[in-house]
């Protein structure tokens, strides 16, 4: 079960990360945390020795005498600023099987990923996404696979927010293909690994 405090760190590590424009692997390096470690972190999953602390502190360039949550909390967030994604626009990646389009792939440090999926029939792989996620079908029908959940059939304007941690697999329903919007809270990347 995650502690509310555990919860409350990870967020702050990740906020903190965050108004660096680093990305997990790059505070990795930095602190010489191992990636999973500051996943899981970041996600609420896990709560941090006294060692990996000194680390990710002098990594971020933060006093390690205060807590992450003071520190965190005067981080100031982006702000004014915009990306404006035209019919069509955005950066074009394979998703497994299937095609994305990746919305304000130009703003660094984002609290979400939009991302338009163009979901074929053909069974997607089993994967898993960092963070949170929202799904909505823009147009067809799709089919989310999970080994914790029955299979879920959702159509036009239907939608799940999910944990993306948990394994699952997404493709159309039926023999034509199925738009969705895809959600992810953070800013990692992911999509660009989704072949390796």
């Amino acid at each position: 079960m995650k502690s509310r405090l555990t919860q409350q760190a990870g967020v702050a590590v990740r906020k903190l990360r965050l108004a660096k424009g680093w990305t997990l692997q790059e505070l990795s390096d930095k602190s010489g945390v191992p990636l999973s470690t500051l996943s899981k972190l970041e996600l609420g999953q896990s709560s941090l020795t006294y060692d990996k602390i000194l680390r990710i502190c002098s990594a971020l360039d933060i006093d390690p005498g205060l807590s992450i949550l003071q520190q965190a909390s005067v981080t100031p967030a982006p702000s004014a600023r915009r990306a404006v994604i035209r019919k069509g626009e955005g950066e074009r990646v394979e998703f497994g099987a299937h095609e994305a389009r990746v919305g304000g792939q130009d703003l660094l440090s984002k609290s979400f990923t939009p991302m338009v999926l163009t979901l074929q029939p053909t069974e997607g792989r089993r994967q898993t996404i960092p963070g949170e996620v929202y799904l909505h079908v823009l147009a067809g029908s799709a089919l989310l696979l999970t080994d914790v959940y029955a299979p879920l059939k959702m159509g036009d304007g239907d939608a799940i927010f999910f944990d993306g941690s948990t394994e699952f697999r997404l493709h159309a329903a039926s023999d034509h293909v199925c738009q969705v919007l895809m959600i992810v809270t953070g800013d990692e990347g992911f999509w660009r690994q989704a072949e390796t």
